[in-house]
């Protein structure tokens, strides 16, 4: 009876290590080993509406969401600042910092979420590693939850809890890596321009 419990222990020793949540250490490897990335996107809002897009990501500190009809807006991070164009609107874009989003822990130039009281969570949800992240500095900035894919890992999506608590989620197509992105993608000066025709 006990070789046979044993080799029971032993034979679900390889599962229970598939299963494990991927290490913080190599999902902050896999971050920032992303230079640049794109995917098409579909965006569930806090009010229930959906909308798809295509995302690009030029770490660190840069990123482009591209909207599809009837939708057409655009949202561009880069130089320190979230910018948030109105299709409707000939006005200079709404802008905020970079740094009061939770956007900003994907796109630092060093992720490390072994930081202290930066990892809110870190567990397996269906097969997937859920990481839960906070700036420690000011955590009323939000949430932010990523979802990984193993085996090679991959960012799969993400949730963003604002300070009032509504959520914002993010789920990717598989991403694309290691292309060549022109920097005109993420000008925020340039793309204003432009809309107002100077």
């Amino acid at each position: 009876m006990f070789r046979t419990l044993a080799a029971l222990a032993l034979a679900a020793l390889p599962l229970r290590a598939v299963a494990a949540e991927i290490p913080l250490d190599q999902i902050s490897a896999y971050l920032n080993g992303m230079t640049t990335a794109s995917a098409g996107f579909t965006q569930r809002n806090a009010d229930g509406s959906t909308s798809t897009g295509h995302l690009y990501i030029h770490r660190p500190g840069r990123a482009r969401f591209e909207y599809d009809p009837p939708n057409r807006s655009l949202v561009i991070a880069a130089s320190d600042a979230v910018a948030i164009f109105d299709p409707k609107s000939n006005q200079p874009p709404e802008q905020y910092p970079l740094a009061r989003t939770p956007l900003n822990l994907i796109l630092a130039r060093k992720v490390d979420l072994s930081r202290a009281r930066m990892v809110v969570s870190h567990s397996l949800v269906n097969g997937n590693t859920v990481v839960v992240a906070e700036d420690p500095d000011h955590p009323e900035y939000g949430t932010i939850a990523l979802v990984f894919s193993p085996q090679p890992i991959s960012l799969r999506q993400w949730v963003v809890t604002d300070e009032t608590g509504g959520q914002t989620t993010v789920t990717l197509a598989p991403l694309q890596v290691g292309q060549s992105l022109p920097d005109s993608l993420f000008d925020i000066n340039a793309e204003a321009s432009r809309r107002s025709g100077r």
